[in-house]
């Protein structure tokens, strides 16, 4: 077990956004701010280190008959006490990301990681794959957040950049999300490819 390669997969070679393409619902919903992309990324990176972690521990004492459902109820308590956390102390980011934070449950990507990856290997190398994962998915959703915000509001972490001609609404709306994805995918897939 390599710590650093086991990070190095989740943030580059399997990234969860760019790569393996799962996750896919707060990536497109969230993304209109760089602040979003960073806050929801974070969070999502707790539950998986945590949950990755737990599940690891408990994988040989639980039945296979009821081994999802187990999964869910760890991944579901590290869940609401991230939402506690951000509640407490940072409102308007629990504000803004409003719905996603609870649906951090069912996110396919902490699914098939504890599925994949902690349900098979043991605690310290599921941490470390929870930390690449999360940070793959956080640098993925900071990237995309940033982009529609540049082009969408003109401004980067809430800090003007460009004038007010140079904004494009559309980057901000659902459709910039897709848009943006698509752009960061192929860009994403031509440097890989070049290796």
């Amino acid at each position: 077990m390599n710590p650093v390669k086991i990070i190095k997969n989740g943030i580059i070679d399997e990234n969860p956004t760019f790569v393996q393409v799962i996750g896919m619902c707060p990536t497109l919903a969230v993304t209109s701010s760089a602040i979003n992309g960073v806050g929801m990324g974070l969070s999502t990176t707790a539950v998986l280190i945590c949950s990755n972690f737990v599940i690891s521990l408990i994988r040989k004492i639980i039945p296979d008959s009821v081994r999802i459902p187990c999964y869910i109820v760890v991944i579901a308590s590290f869940v609401t006490i991230v939402q506690m956390l951000l509640k407490g102390f940072v409102p308007t980011l629990d504000a803004s990301l409003g719905v996603y934070i609870p649906l951090i449950v069912v996110n396919c990507l902490i699914l098939a990681r504890a599925e994949a990856y902690a349900g098979k290997n043991g605690p310290i190398a599921s941490l470390f794959d929870g930390i690449g994962m999360g940070l793959g998915f956080t640098l993925a959703l900071t990237v995309l957040g940033a982009v529609r915000e540049l082009l969408g509001n003109g401004s980067l972490f809430n800090i003007a950049i460009l004038p007010e001609s140079c904004k494009t609404l559309l980057m901000i709306l659902p459709p910039g999300a897709f848009i943006t994805l698509a752009f960061l995918m192929v860009l994403v897939n031509l440097v890989r490819n070049r290796k």
